[in-house]
């Protein structure tokens, strides 16, 4: 008897797991941004799909969608980092996306080359620099932030942020691991600082006087000088805009996505692919654009007027895959360099 309600109940799971609501989407979040809810409440307003958000960190979700495998409610994956994306393909995570929609709504020099996930926005990780004590025409490239006239000058966050892994990966890809070696050395003995805090923290050092160069994210610019506090509004004002490399014969500046996978068994595909066209469409794309300051993926959509004031700019080309693959090899060379 016992065997027989344990077979049950089995069923009852069974079924559960395999029964869809047609009126909504699962989605596995890494993002943590405001503009996110407002997009979803704007997609459930014109579909009467709902969106159900689960936040948590990359791998932390990851390993979640793993051990769930084909019982997993998740249709898709969210975050910040291409790199991240990259390692839920070689997890067997993800399925292809196929969207002609998609397709015309994304720049090609975004899209994952494998077609396993699609960027929403992206964002440059750039140099902003003091107005009082640096001239623009002292900056150039990444690799001149080595250069010993940064000493003591130059502000980062720590290495396990995952915007500096991603950069230290495509330079890896780009220059090859002795080159970045000698440069993540030569960068860590002009830290004004031991690495801390966010990409806020480094400019509202500068507007302090503890440094005059920082890496930070572009959209973090965008929203000092939105904020409702005048302290962030003031330390956004104390700093201007650079994109490094942008000479002819150089590769452009580094840049990230955020991006979506559709996961493996996604109970709710078609739902999920409804909003993936939203998403990348011109109306949710302004959304974006006008909230987070991130640039669109739909070359169809401007940046905010905040952000083209900054100009335009050559952005790297690099498979933005190669933000993964080179993931480990980037983490060694920060920790043979002592980049904390």
């Amino acid at each position: 008897m016992k065997k027989y309600i344990i077979f049950f109940f089995s069923l009852i799971i069974f079924f559960s797991c395999e029964e869809n609501n047609p009126n909504e989407v699962n989605v596995y979040s890494k993002r943590h941004y405001q503009v996110d809810i407002k997009q979803y409440e704007n997609f459930e307003k014109l579909t009467g799909i709902k969106v159900n958000v689960i936040k948590a960190g990359d791998d932390e979700l990851l390993e979640r969608l793993k051990n769930e495998g084909k019982n997993s409610p998740a249709d898709l994956y969210v975050t910040v980092d291409a790199g991240k994306l990259q390692k839920g393909v070689e997890m067997g995570l993800f399925q292809k996306i196929n969207s002609d929609v998609i397709e015309s709504n994304v720049s090609d020099d975004l899209k994952d080359i494998n077609g396993f996930w699609i960027p929403i926005t992206y964002r440059a990780r750039l140099l902003v620099y003091s107005n009082e004590r640096v001239k623009k025409s002292e900056l150039s490239t990444y690799e001149d932030l080595a250069n010993d006239k940064w000493k003591g000058r130059l502000l980062v966050r720590s290495s396990s942020n995952a915007y500096n892994q991603a950069l230290m990966s495509s330079l890896y890809a780009n220059l090859g691991e002795e080159a970045i070696t000698d440069w993540s050395s030569g960068v860590v003995r002009n830290f004004a600082r031991d690495p801390k805090g966010n990409d806020r923290d480094q400019v509202k050092a500068i507007a302090a006087g503890q440094g005059d160069v920082a890496i930070v994210n572009s959209y973090y610019i965008g929203l000092l000088l939105s904020s409702e506090k005048q302290s962030e509004v003031d330390a956004g004002n104390s700093v201007s805009v650079f994109f490094p490399n942008q000479g002819e014969s150089e590769r452009g500046t580094h840049i990230n996505i955020s991006g979506f996978a559709m996961t493996k068994n996604a109970p709710n595909k078609e739902n999920a692919m409804k909003l993936l066209e939203y998403l990348t469409g011109i109306e949710a794309q302004n959304t974006y654009v006008n909230n987070s300051y991130e640039y669109p993926a739909n070359p169809m959509v401007k940046p905010s007027n905040l952000v083209q004031s900054w100009g335009s700019f050559k952005r790297d080309n690099l498979d933005l895959n190669a933000l993964g693959i080179y993931r480990e090899d980037a983490i060694k060379i920060f920790d043979k360099t002592g980049w904390k």
